[in-house]
């Protein structure tokens, strides 16, 4: 095996075979008792391509008072990357290590042999039988006859593997026809991607609920998205089917069309929705997207109580939503289900009033981040605040209003229990809602995806006439316990939350929430 073929094939990150970007963290040599000798001297020599202090900056063993091998091989993992982002692919990191045992002291010099500029002659997809090569190009952050970046090149495989198509994604490199060239295999396993999913809960307004869902996420091979999805109660029936074509006209303009009939049983009337509606999303920066869509909504308003309030006896008939709806959200999560770092950020509006009988203005806004800590466990705060308020001459209804309570909202609650009541004690809606929510994950059988979770919620909705308050007294809280499951049938989820402020009129001291899905 000449030199080079050695630096190539020393160093191999899991996911990125043949990756091997240096081979010399072996020179760093073992020091008796290392916890106590000091840090000496740290110098970079070769082929600098920064200066000594910009390059020293993505040094850790520097700021170091003892010496740590584990500290100096990240440090030349950092280097590596810092010079493969630049397109040496087989650049050599040596670190040489002097000791003086008198004064128990080493000094460090990183030796750097930075080598060609490499650039991606061919790249080669294998593995797909279902998947067309396009899709998986698409995804692709690397391109033939552009400079080698592992920035790029692991943005890509991570890109590939939220599509959710591939059960593995395996990427390795071979010389090209001069040595500058590199060939990039990218070889995938393919994964079911036609999913049935159904799901149970108990809710104050439903009491016993169950949804369900069929879809294929790659239909065809195309990436397209066809969906079928569902929920019945005691008061509730909504029937959804919707088309996702990824990729209009090949470019990243995503398209989705979408038909719905939804039925509610309220206390004190019953609504009868259908509608359709269109949106378009594309990506403007990396994990952003932008999205513009139109939504049509007839709903017709029956048998509505005596006693029901004028703002309900209002809405008897027929009553018509046009609206235009838009949002910006960026999207960096690892994984959908189990996410163990990145962010999840985005802003909503949509107005009404494009016609019709309803008319009104809403906006919504979240964030959460996941915060990885020791032991694989992961810290994931979440908060979100809405806003609507009604355009003149147009009714606001209170299905359009905000409700709180359940999965995804305040667990321990009752779906949709939070909410501002009339004198009777009706459910009438709110227009502002303030939420925050502190998950604590970990794995609880590794290997197994079994994981384990800790969480706190609060937050309240409030009334027309109310003012937002960030008073943690005037906010509404629970805490629970949960476990999830990556189980070979799909994702499973179970949660209890439990009431800390139980005031009169709350349904119950607490309450499960559970979800399961399974793949054909």
């Amino acid at each position: 095996m000449d030199r080079r073929s050695r630096r190539q094939t020393a160093y191999i990150e899991p996911g990125y075979q043949g990756l091997g970007l240096r081979g010399a963290v072996a020179q760093a040599t073992s020091l008796d008792g290392e916890n106590w000798t000091e840090v000496g001297t740290v110098t970079l020599t070769g082929d600098l391509i920064l200066t000594q202090e910009e390059l020293s900056e993505s040094l850790d063993i520097s700021q170091e008072e003892f010496y740590n091998r584990e500290i100096l091989r990240n440090d030349v993992l950092n280097l590596t990357d810092l010079y493969a982002n630049q397109g040496f692919a087989y650049v050599d990191v040596a670190p040489k290590v002097k000791q003086d045992p008198e004064k128990l002291r080493v000094d460090i010099t990183f030796d750097i042999k930075k080598g060609q500029k490499v650039f991606f002659e061919e790249i080669i997809i294998s593995g797909n039988t279902k998947t067309r090569d396009k899709v998986i190009r698409r995804q692709l952050r690397v391109f033939e006859q552009e400079r080698f970046s592992s920035q790029r090149l692991k943005r890509s495989v991570r890109n590939l593997y939220r599509l959710d198509y591939f059960e593995d994604v395996k990427v390795d490199t071979s010389k090209g026809s001069a040595e500058d060239k590199m060939i990039l295999k990218i070889d995938v396993a393919e994964k079911s991607t036609g999913a049935f999913s159904f799901g149970a809960g108990y809710g104050n307004a439903d009491k016993f609920y169950g949804t369900a869902s069929i879809a294929e996420r790659n239909l065809f091979g195309r990436g397209q998205r066809l969906e079928l999805k569902g929920s019945l109660g005691s008061k509730t029936q909504n029937v959804t089917l919707s088309f996702t074509e990824p990729y209009i006209n090949d470019i990243p303009l995503s398209g989705t069309l979408k038909f719905y009939n939804w039925k509610y049983s309220y206390d004190e009337y019953d609504k009868d929705s259908f509608g359709a509606g269109l949106s378009f999303s594309y990506p403007v920066f990396d994990y952003t997207r932008v999205r513009l869509g139109y939504i049509y909504d007839l709903a017709n308003i029956s048998n509505i109580d005596n006693d029901a309030p004028s703002s309900i006896k209002e809405l008897d008939g027929q009553n018509v939503k046009s609206s235009v709806e838009s949002s910006l959200r960026y999207d960096s999560r690892d994984h959908l289900f189990i996410p163990t770092k990145g962010a999840n950020l985005g802003v909503s509006f949509e107005f009404a009033g494009l016609g019709g009988d309803i008319g009104f203005m809403k906006y919504i806004a979240d964030a959460a981040y996941y915060i990885p800590l020791f032991w694989e466990f992961v810290l994931a705060p979440h908060t979100e605040a809405g806003y609507v308020n009604k355009t003149q001459d147009k009714k606001l209804p209170d299905y359009e209003k905000f409700y709180l309570g359940g999965i995804g909202s305040l667990r321990g609650f009752k779906r949709d229990d939070l909410a501002p009541r009339d004198d009777e004690g009706n459910s009438i809606g709110g227009d502002k809602y303030i939420q925050f929510n502190l998950d604590l994950t970990f794995p609880l059988v590794k290997g197994q995806g079994v994981y384990g979770g800790l969480f706190f919620d609060t937050g309240r909705v409030y009334g027309d006439n109310e003012k937002i308050e960030f008073d943690p007294s005037d906010l509404r809280q629970s805490a629970g316990l949960g476990i999830r499951w990556l189980s070979p049938m799909g994702p499973v989820r179970l949660e209890y939350g439990f009431i800390l402020d139980k005031e009169k009129g709350d349904h119950g001291s607490g309450n499960w929430e559970f979800s399961m899905a399974s793949a054909f």
